[in-house]
């Protein structure tokens, strides 16, 4: 019987540490025997392959197709490529399988797999237990799969994105890359929209010199407002690592945080799109519930995670979701999944046929005090447990929204801790009408932690 750590096998996706006893090219392998088994079970006989751009995902990529191929899946192999790129390949090959080697805005030394079994429709919880299961039992199927096309997609991706907006006046953007995958493609890309382009940290270096890059982080999106006062952008656009999350700042420099500027684009959509809903996640602000509502909208606040808000919203036939951590998911005029760069081309589009500046129309929009997404280290193997006991805890004293970890309401503000999917660590965040209200809720949070010597004592911006 073969053995993975269970802690890689996470809520949608894996993650893991690069290492012997976690990812390594012979675990790769197996995964992949496993994904391409359950592909084999649903009638899938094809897959879409890509890798972002860390030092493993190569060696990685290539012991995955062994795995993929030995499964008698065939491959459209499109090579160092975007998350949103391998997503958008499966509606251009028209094949539902797509698996992409990334660990996302996951630090150095980690690496991991996103993994479609539709169009749009990346695995949740009970598909990654199965993935589990087959690895575990070495029940995998075999045949020989065929590489039937290996192609860079850059310029289609490009071209196909440009034709789907409608550039008004041309803007100066500054685009933020972190180093990541997405700094050459983003410049090509904007450009060719028709905007004046600076990059910053565009250039692809696997060793990140300056840091990972992570639209979450408040180091990456002061470093991007700097530069956007530098070069006097009328935006700043932060891209994560493998080009699915999206950070923003005005042309102040200021940041505008995901729950924000979702409002512009939640507006941008009702105002058009005959679909009303809109999908956010239980970390975003209750400013957004409220504008979205002012605007003939219907808010739906679910769990965090791509795959539970993209199966959330195909659920309701939501005109867009989004999270916090900058996932977009706009099905007005695209596809649903998350593309940092498509939703930086529609927020683009939107203010270019403004006639104000993107600071103005942000000061149009409603606004709490609110602290950053924030994390504290707490062990895979207990942090459910931790955030279960915290919830009934809560509970015991005030109102809870329990869908994902605890949302806890004060009437003048709310607090969350939930869990993370991706990280050894529990993940809070505040709001509140005023700052001194935010500073007690955040009070609050820290004396329940402290009776629990499984979480840390450090928290940081995450």
């Amino acid at each position: 019987m073969t053995t993975l750590k269970s802690t890689m096998f996470r809520d949608y996706d894996l993650r893991g540490r690069v290492s012997e006893d976690e990812l390594n090219e012979h675990s790769m392998e197996l995964i992949a025997k496993g994904y391409g088994t359950m592909l084999r079970k649903r009638g899938i006989p094809s897959a879409v392959l890509g890798y972002d751009a860390r030092e493993s995902s190569a060696a990685f990529h290539a012991a995955f197709k062994r795995g993929l191929l030995s499964t008698e899946i065939d491959i459209y192999d499109i090579g160092l490529a975007l998350t949103p790129m391998m997503y958008w390949a499966q509606y251009h090959y028209q094949t539902q399988g797509g698996a992409m080697v990334t660990a996302s805005h996951n630090p150095s030394g980690w690496s991991g797999l996103k993994l479609a079994l539709g169009y749009s429709y990346t695995t949740l919880k009970h598909e990654i237990d199965e993935l589990y299961d087959l690895i575990l039992r070495d029940d995998f199927a075999e045949g020989e799969g065929r590489v039937l096309r290996e192609e860079r997609i850059e310029d289609l991706y490009i071209e196909d994105l440009v034709s789907r907006v409608n550039i008004g006046r041309p803007l100066k953007v500054l685009v933020n890359a972190g180093n990541g995958t997405a700094g050459p493609m983003a410049l090509r890309l904007f450009n060719r929209a028709g905007c004046e382009v600076v990059g910053l940290h565009c250039e692809m270096d696997m060793s990140y010199p300056h840091y990972f890059p992570n639209p979450a982080l408040v180091e990456m999106m002061e470093d991007t407002g700097q530069k956007v006062r530098e070069v006097k952008a009328d935006i700043g656009i932060a891209i994560d690592g493998d080009g699915d999350r999206l950070g923003m700042t005005d042309e102040q420099g200021e940041i505008v945080w995901p729950d924000r500027f979702m409002i512009l684009l939640a507006r941008q959509i009702l105002e058009k799109s005959g679909a009303k809903k809109i999908v956010f996640d239980v970390k975003c602000s209750q400013a957004l519930a409220e504008d979205i509502e002012a605007h003939g909208g219907e808010p739906v606040m679910w769990k965090t995670g791509h795959s539970w808000i993209k199966s959330k919203c195909r659920e309701i036939g939501a005109a867009m979701g989004g999270e916090m951590s900058g996932h977009m998911f706009i099905f007005d005029r695209y596809y649903g999944f998350d593309d940092a760069v498509f939703a930086g081309l529609r927020m683009i589009e939107y203010l270019s046929n403004q006639d104000r500046t993107y600071s103005e129309l942000i000061s149009n929009t409603p606004h709490y005090f609110s602290s950053p997404a924030l994390q504290v280290d707490c062990a895979d193997e207990v942090k459910y447990e931790v955030v279960s006991k915290l919830t009934e805890e809560f509970k015991k004293e005030y109102e809870v929204i329990d869908i994902d970890g605890a949302r806890v309401l004060f009437g003048d503000g709310w607090g969350l801790v939930r869990a993370s999917s991706n990280l050894p660590v529990l993940v809070m965040r505040f709001e509140a009408q005023t700052p001194e209200r935010l500073e007690e809720i955040v009070g609050i949070f820290r004396a329940k932690f402290r009776q629990y010597p499984e979480i840390g004592d450090e928290w940081y911006s995450g």
